[in-house]
C-alpha cells in the first residue's frame, strides 16, 4: 500500500546555469518536468514567457539516433560471437562514459564507415534484384534465336509477344498462316498464364497481322537496351550477378569486420538519446531573455537532494504538498519481496492518486493461487530455477526483471502444493519407476489428490476465494476510515462481513458446535437489517432509502457469483493433473523394454514440456484475473499516471558512479 508521497515543485534560474542544471537533475533522476502549455494560452503568462526548447535540433539528433540504430542492427546482423539469450546493460564508469563521449571522433568514423558500407550493399542488392528479374523475365525467350534488338530487314517486320493461355496458340498460328501465307510465326515457350510467339512477315502485311492477332489478345513485347539473344543475355547477366555477389561478400566481410566496434557505438547510441532527451525535456520550459521557469513533481523523500541542487545553482524554488485532490504522477515503492508484483498491478493500471497500492495486499493471493492451479512440484522447480536463474545471471532489470522474480515465487508456491497433491511431474516419477527401472513406488500427497477428492479441493478453494474477497472488502474500509468516513465503513463493509458470514454459519456452523449456528444467525439479521437501513442513505425521503436497502440485499448473489468463480482453482488443478496422467498412460504403453523407455522419455519430455508451458500460462490469467475482477472490484481504482523522472534512459549501458 505504498505510494510515494509527492511534492511539487516550483523553480526560477537564470538562463546561463539552466544546462547546468538540467544535466544535474538528469543525474539524479527524481524530478519529473510537467509540461506547461496551459501557461501559454494564460493572459497573465503569455506576455512575460515563451516555450523553451529548439524543435529542429531535437529532429536532428533523432535522426542521428536513426541512423546509429541501423548501424547497430546491421553490426548486430554480422556479429559471430554467441548471444545470451537474456542481455544485461553493460555497466560504465560515468568518468569513462564521459570521456569517450568527448572524445567521439572514432566513432563517429566508424557509424559513418558502416552506413556507407550498408548503402552500397543495399544498392548491389537492389542491382542484383534488378538482374534476377531481368533474367526471370528472359527466360521464356531462351529459345529465341534472333537478336533482340533486331525489329526489321529490308522486306520484313520482326517482333514479339504474348498471348493468355486460354488461347490456343496452335489455332492462332494456323489462322494467320491461312489469312497471311507469307507470315512466319513461331511458339517459343508457354507457361501456365501465357504463350510466348515470335511473328516475322512482310511489311506490307504487318497491320492485317496485328488485327488477326489482337482477337487473341495479343500483346508485343519489346526488349530495349538489349542486344543479342535471349540467351546471350542471360549469360552476360549471370556473370554479373556472380561480380555483384563478389561485391556484396567483401562489404559484408568489411561490416564484419567493423563489429569491433559495436561497444563505442553503442555507448554513442545512449549519449545520444541522453542528449535528445536534454533537449526535449526543453519543451516543458518556460523561458524570458534572462530566465527559465520550471514546474515538476519529485518524491519527498528527494526534497533535499533536490533542494543541494538548486542552492548550488542559485535558483529560486518552492516546494509544496499536493493540494487536496490533486493528481500527482504514481510511484509505488514497496519491500523486495512485494516489489517484484507491482509489474503484476502495472498490467491491469496504476493507482489513481486517491486510491491505494494494492501490491502488497495482492501478492501473496497471487502466488497462492498460482500455485494451487498449476500443483505440481516438478513444474514447480522448474519454473522457479530457470527464472531464479536467469535473474542472477543476467541481473536483469525493469519490467522482464520484476516478472521474472514474481514467477519464481509461484513456482515455490507450485512446489509447496504439488507436495500437498502429490503431484511430481503428475504421476510420472511413479510410472518412470516402473518404466524404465522395473519398481514400484508409491507418492502420497500431504494433504489430497485432487483427481480422487475433488470436492476437499472445490471447498478450500471457494474458502481462499471468500477470505481473498473479504480482504478486498477490509482494503475497502481502510480507504474509507482513512478518508475520515468511519461510519461509512461500517455501513459498507461491516454489514457485509455480518451479512456474508452470518449465513455460512447458519448453514454449516453446525458441524464445528451448535453455538455457530446460533452466532450465524443473529449475524445474518444484524447484517441484513444493518444493509437495509443504510444502503439507501443516499436518497431523499424514507421510502426510498428503505426501497433501496432492501434491493441492495440482491448484492448477495454478486458475492454468491465472485466466490463460485474460484472454482477455476480446482478446475486447472485437475488440467493439470489429468493431462499428467494421460501422459505417463501413454509414455507406459510400451512396458519395460527398450523400445518402451524410449518411448517413455520422448512422450515424458515433449508432453510435460507442452503441459507445463500451457497450463502455466493459464495459472498466471487466470490468478490475474482473480485479482483484477474479483479483488480489485471491491475498493480499486486504476487511471494514474505513472512517475516519469528526467533521467538518463538508456538502452546498452548502465552508467554508474564510482565510489572513492
Amino acid at each position: 500500500m505504498a505510494i510515494v508521497k509527492m511534492n511539487k515543485i516550483s523553480i526560477i534560474g537564470l538562463g546561463d546555469v539552466k544546462t547546468r542544471l538540467i544535466r544535474e537533475l538528469m543525474d539524479l533522476g527524481v524530478v519529473e518536468i510537467s509540461s506547461q502549455d496551459s501557461k501559454l494560452t494564460d493572459s497573465e503568462w503569455i506576455s512575460y514567457v515563451e516555450k523553451d526548447g529548439d524543435e529542429s535540433e531535437v529532429l536532428n539528433l533523432e535522426a542521428d539516433i536513426s541512423k546509429v540504430n541501423s548501424v547497430l542492427v546491421s553490426l548486430d546482423k554480422y556479429d559471430k560471437t554467441k548471444k545470451p539469450m537474456f542481455s544485461s546493460k553493460k555497466t560504465v564508469s560515468i568518468d569513462e562514459f564521459e570521456n569517450k563521449v568527448l572524445d567521439n571522433k572514432s566513432i563517429i568514423e566508424n557509424v559513418g564507415l558502416v552506413l556507407n558500407l550498408n548503402n552500397n550493399l543495399n544498392e548491389l542488392t537492389n542491382e542484383e534484384n534488378k538482374i534476377v528479374s531481368n533474367i526471370l523475365s528472359l527466360k521464356p525467350w531462351i529459345k529465341y534465336g534472333l537478336p533482340l534488338e533486331l525489329s526489321e530487314t529490308k522486306y520484313t517486320s520482326i517482333f514479339t509477344g504474348v498471348v493468355p493461355n486460354v488461347s490456343s496458340s496452335e489455332n492462332l498460328i494456323n489462322e494467320v498462316k491461312e489469312k497471311v501465307n507469307t507470315c512466319f510465326i513461331e511458339l517459343i515457350n508457354s507457361d501456365k498464364d501465357q504463350n510466348y510467339l515470335s511473328v516475322i512477315c512482310l511489311k506490307s502485311d504487318k497491320d492485317e497481322v496485328f488485327e488477326l492477332l489482337k482477337q487473341y489478345g495479343f500483346n508485343t513485347v519489346v526488349f530495349k537496351d538489349l542486344i543479342g539473344t535471349a540467351a546471350e543475355n542471360i549469360v552476360k547477366y549471370e556473370k554479373e550477378i556472380s561480380e555483384t555477389s563478389n561485391k556484396k561478400k567483401q562489404i559484408e566481410a568489411d561490416i564484419s569486420e567493423s563489429v569491433q566496434y559495436i561497444d563505442d557505438i553503442q555507448l554513442y547510441y545512449d549519449y545520444l538519446v541522453i542528449e535528445r532527451d536534454k533537449l526535449k525535456s526543453l519543451d516543458n520550459i518556460l523561458k524570458t531573455n534572462k530566465t527559465f521557469y520550471i514546474e515538476g513533481w519529485l518524491p519527498q523523500k528527494s526534497k533535499e537532494k533536490v533542494e543541494s541542487v538548486l542552492k548550488q545553482n542559485e535558483c529560486w524554488y518552492e516546494i509544496n504538498e499536493p493540494e487536496e485532490g490533486e493528481e500527482f504522477p504514481i510511484l509505488l515503492d514497496n519491500n523486495t519481496l512485494v516489489d517484484p508484483f507491482e509489474v503484476i498491478t502495472g498490467l491491469y493500471s496504476l493507482p489513481s492518486s486517491s486510491n491505494i497500492d494494492p501490491t502488497s495486499s495482492m501478492w501473496f493471493f497471487f502466488v497462492f493461487f498460482f500455485g494451487m492451479m498449476l500443483g505440481d512440484v516438478g513444474y514447480g522447480l522448474i519454473l522457479a530455477l530457470a527464472c531464479g536463474l536467469v535473474v542472477k545471471m543476467f541481473k536483469l532489470e525493469g519490467t522482464s526483471g520484476k516478472m521474472l522474480k514474481s514467477l519464481f515465487w509461484c513456482g515455490i508456491s507450485t512446489m509447496f502444493w504439488g507436495v500437498m497433491f502429490g503431484s511430481y511431474f503428475g504421476d510420472g516419477i511413479v510410472a518412470a519407476a516402473k518404466t524404465i527401472f522395473n519398481v514400484d513406488i508409491i507418492i502420497k500427497p500431504f494433504w489430497t489428490n485432487p483427481m480422487e477428492d475433488p470436492m476437499n479441493v472445490l471447498i478450500v478453494s471457494f474458502a481462499f476465494g471468500l477470505i481473498h474477497l473479504f480482504v478486498g472488502l477490509g482494503v475497502k474500509a481502510y480507504m474509507l476510515i482513512r478518508d475520515g468516513k468511519p461510519l461509512d465503513a461500517l455501513y459498507d463493509v461491516g454489514f457485509w462481513y455480518l451479512f456474508i458470514i452470518g449465513p455460512v454459519l447458519l448453514l454449516a456452523g453446525g458441524t464445528i458446535s451448535p453455538v455457530l449456528v446460533i452466532i450465524g444467525k443473529y449475524m445474518t439479521i444484524i447484517g441484513m437489517i444493518g444493509l437495509v437501513l443504510t444502503q439507501g442513505r443516499e436518497k431523499k425521503n424514507i421510502i426510498s432509502k428503505l426501497t433501496s436497502g432492501v434491493l441492495s440485499l440482491y448484492g448477495i448473489t454478486g458475492y454468491l457469483s465472485d466466490v463460485l468463480s474460484y472454482s477455476r482453482l480446482l478446475a486447472l488443478g485437475l488440467a493439470t493433473g489429468v493431462i499428467s496422467s494421460v501422459l505417463s498412460i501413454m509414455g507406459s504403453m510400451g512396458g519395460h523394454t527398450i523400445i518402451g523407455i524410449i518411448l517413455f522419455l520422448v512422450v515424458f519430455v515433449i508432453g510435460h514440456s507442452l503441459n507445463f508451458a500451457i497450463n502455466a500460462l493459464g495459472a498466471f490469467v487466470h490468478s490475474a484475473r482473480l485479482q483484477y475482477v474479483e479483488f480489485f472490484g471491491k475498493f480499486y481504482e486504476g487511471g494514474g499516471e505513472p512517475f516519469n523522472p528526467l533521467t538518463k534512459k538508456t538502452k546498452y549501458i548502465k552508467i554508474i558512479k564510482e565510489e572513492n
